[in-house]
This record gives C-alpha cells, sequence and structure tokens, in this order.
C-alpha cells in the first residue's frame, strides 16, 4: 500500500478514528479498537503516547489512568513490569482482558495497513522519533503538537523528516516561519470556538491549500462545554443535525475529521455524495 496523505486528500475526505473505535467491553486505545476503526473504513488511526519510568513507550492518554484503569498511580511514574499486570475497564466500570499496548506493537501491527497519527509527541519527540525510524514506517505517520520550542527543535535537529501539524487554536500566525523551517510541515489541525475565528474562515482554507498545506479539523468532543470546532461535532452530527454537525465540516473544506464514529460518518459522506472529492 503507497502513502501519500497529499494524493489520499485528492481523492476524499481523510477520516481519523478517535483512540480508535470502543464501545462495549472494547476499550479505546488498544489493538482491538484500532482493528474495528479500520473495519469501519477510517482511514486514519490516532494514538496517544505515554513512556514509562524505565522508558518504554506505551499507547495511552497521559493523566486517565483514574477513568481507563481504576489505577491511581500515573503510568509515566511505573515501570513495565508493573504495566503489564494493568487492565483498561468497560463501559460498566469492569476490567476487560485488554492490557496497554507498546508503540512498537502498535506499529508492527499496523505497518503497511493504514495512516497513523501520533498524538502526544510533544512528550517524548525524540524517542518517538527513534521508534519511527526504527519500524521504518515514516510515510504513514503524521506527528502533531502545539507549538512549543522543544517539538520544534526536536524536529529540525534530529526528525526533520516526519511529517507534522501543528495543534492551533482560533489563529495561526506561524506559517511562514513553518514554511521557511527545516521541518516537514504538511499542514495545521485547527480548533476554533467560533465560526468566525481565523482558522475557520473560507480565506484561511484556501490560504493553506495554495500553499500545498491540509488543514484538519475535529468533530470529537472531550469536554462539551469546550468545542473544537464551534459546535459542528459528533454530537450535534447524532442528536440534532448530521449536515450542521459533519456537513457544515466537509463543505468547508477541510481535509481531515477526527471523529469517534468513524463508520457513520463514512456513510454520511458517502450518502450526500461528500466523500470522494
Amino acid at each position: 500500500m503507497d502513502f501519500n496523505l497529499f494524493e489520499t486528500a485528492k481523492k476524499k475526505v481523510i477520516v481519523v478514528a478517535h483512540r480508535g473505535t470502543c464501545g462495549g467491553n472494547i476499550p479505546c486505545n488498544t489493538l482491538a479498537s484500532y482493528e474495528i476503526a479500520l473495519k469501519q473504513g477510517a482511514d486514519m488511526i490516532e494514538i496517544d503516547v505515554e513512556m514509562s519510568a524505565d522508558k518504554k513507550l506505551y499507547i495511552f492518554h497521559p493523566g486517565m489512568e483514574s477513568s481507563h484503569l481504576f489505577h491511581c498511580e500515573r503510568i509515566s511514574r511505573m515501570n513495565s513490569e508493573d504495566i503489564a499486570r494493568l487492565r483498561f475497564v468497560n463501559m460498566d466500570d469492569t476490567r476487560t482482558q485488554f492490557g496497554i499496548n507498546t508503540l512498537d506493537e502498535i506499529f508492527e501491527t499496523f505497518k503497511g495497513r493504514c495512516y497513523i497519527n501520533v498524538d502526544k509527541f510533544w512528550g517524548h519527540p525524540v524517542e518517538i522519533a527513534e521508534k519511527i525510524r526504527r519500524h521504518n514506517i515514516a510515510d504513514q505517520i503524521l506527528v502533531k503538537s502545539g507549538l512549543s520550542d522543544k517539538v520544534l527543535t526536536a524536529l529540525e535537529e534530529t526528525a526533520p523528516e516526519l511529517q507534522f501539524m501543528p495543534i492551533v487554536k482560533n489563529t495561526f500566525d506561524a506559517h511562514e516561519r513553518l514554511m521557511n523551517s527545516n521541518i516537514n510541515y504538511i499542514g495545521a489541525e485547527v480548533v476554533f470556538n467560533s465560526e468566525d475565528s481565523a482558522v475557520a474562515s473560507d480565506e484561511f482554507i484556501e490560504m493553506m491549500h495554495k500553499d500545498g498545506k491540509l488543514v484538519w479539523a475535529n468533530a470529537i468532543i472531550y469536554n462539551f462545554k469546550e468545542q473544537l470546532s464551534a459546535g459542528h461535532s459528533d454530537d450535534t452530527a447524532l442528536t440534532e443535525s448530521e449536515e450542521k454537525g459533519w456537513g457544515w465540516l466537509a463543505d468547508k473544506g477541510f481535509d481531515f475529521i477526527q471523529t469517534d464514529w468513524p463508520l457513520m460518518l463514512i456513510n454520511f459522506l458517502k450518502e450526500t455524495g461528500r466523500y470522494y472529492r
């Protein structure tokens, strides 16, 4: 399978499965949830990365130990032997058979199969970049982070080949800087709480596309009080109006839509003629 995000974006909306597809007894951020996301048609899976006390990289959302594991200690303070004994809990707060996967396991399982968005890249950029190189899957990988000096320096000095998107909120004034840097800057993830935000404007999206960059929007909801795309969300699509939720994002011309409901989003986009460009 050939991987080229720009060519894929020319053909269709790139649907990203946020932490895989979970529900029932299948927790998020597990091999099972990612396999289900691919069965539902997702083009890309989103993974969260954390490092243990003995420097091993795991797939886990930092800070979610109490809710996802019923465990009070942070993964970052535990060694790999203790982490191996942990199990995710399901929707009914019952322990499952699913343990925490290593980054190596994810890369080995999905090599050659799909795009992979490495979130939380900012925590351990050098170590994550080394793993990507070791598995020889840079063409599948998209790393995202806020615009921190730590991450930008790591990318420029140790991993200029990695495809990178900064995460920006409402405005974005680093476009020219990144265009002229030694970074494989391919676009931006935009977060906006108002349709009037600069990064949600037609002018911004057109400018990015004119400069050969891609734009990522989120339909996901972490907290309904803090909207990521001005209310054009999975919640809106599923409980109010698919047009207002997903249709608005597709019509704006966003190249990526991240969702917790990939199958339903893809079906909607296909049924309304928006999936293929």
